[in-house]
């Protein structure tokens, strides 16, 4: 098997259990995925299977959410599974969030969460957390493409908010950082994510479906893959087996290429001048 699976998360699985349950479900042992989600989050999450694990870094990794925030309390975790670390009287309206959420638009710093994967001098942030020791982390930049107010409940002071974001965004920092802006606290009780490159929720499918026909659910890298084509001729295909350089007989240069022959990707190439150069061969 070669290519992906558009896999619908459900809630209580790690990402990993995810790729566990691929692997024994096809006797596949290199599986991946392309980004995790917490175990508390559902909705779309990329599987490779095969070779298709070398593909991962050409896929487009932009993300999307529904995230649903809930003010009135911080956690340590910044969302539902953590333990509460302050609450807050302070109501808030629609109108505060929609305002605040102006500010999350475009190119932003935020601060991971304590409780994430990050390393930080070899060991992960949630080690440190686990022992009740707090590291300082340098705030990354990110690019938030989209953030709306989809539904406000005043009553329950609940914020369901749509975010498209870039690779590497922490959902659940912008709930927190959103309930410092409004001097209310926030955490995530609800994630789905929607969308990961050009792998959406409406075509993503269960694992209980999965597993009656892997193959049936299996996607042709080349249909989301945001690369060119090329078909090769045999001559070239000999060429690139042994890693050797094919004629470029494109007119653009100084990017990446799919190789096809035979209807089958061969191999990734770099564009370079009048010559293809090979990145990565499949045989």
């Amino acid at each position: 098997m070669f290519g992906f699976l558009n896999v619908y998360k459900p809630k209580g699985m790690t990402s990993h259990d995810v790729v566990s349950f691929m692997r024994k479900l096809t006797g596949i042992k290199q599986i991946g995925h392309t980004g995790t989600l917490d175990p508390f989050a559902e909705g779309v999450l990329p599987v490779c299977i095969g070779k298709a694990t070398r593909l991962i870094e050409y896929l487009n990794d932009d993300k999307e959410y529904l995230a649903t925030v809930q003010f009135g309390s911080n956690t340590d975790t910044y969302d539902l599974d953590g333990v509460v670390t302050e609450t807050f009287d302070k109501k808030i309206s629609r109108e505060d969030v929609i305002t605040s959420l102006k500010d999350f638009e475009g190119e932003i710093f935020q601060t991971p969460p304590m409780y994430s994967a990050i390393k930080v001098n070899g060991k992960k942030l949630y080690d440190y957390a686990r022992k009740g020791q707090t590291i300082e982390v340098a705030p990354r930049k990110v690019f938030i493409e989209l953030i709306s107010l989809e539904n406000f409940d005043e009553a329950k002071q609940t914020a369901v908010i749509r975010v498209k974001c870039s690779k590497g965004t922490y959902i659940r920092s912008i709930a927190y950082d959103l309930g410092v802006k409004l001097a209310c606290g926030g955490h995530l009780i609800k994630l789905i994510r929607t969308r990961a490159g050009r792998f959406t929720l409406e075509n993503s499918a269960r694992l209980e479906d999965i597993s009656k026909s892997p193959e049936h659910f299996l996607i042709n890298p080349m249909s989301v893959l945001d690369l060119d084509s090329i078909e090769i001729s045999e001559a070239d295909y000999l060429k690139l087996q042994n890693g050797n350089p094919i004629v470029n007989k494109t007119n653009k240069s100084n990017d990446f290429v799919i190789l096809i022959y035979n209807d089958v990707i061969k191999a990734i190439g770099f564009r370079d001048n009048e010559k293809i150069l090979m990145k990565k061969v499949f045989n």
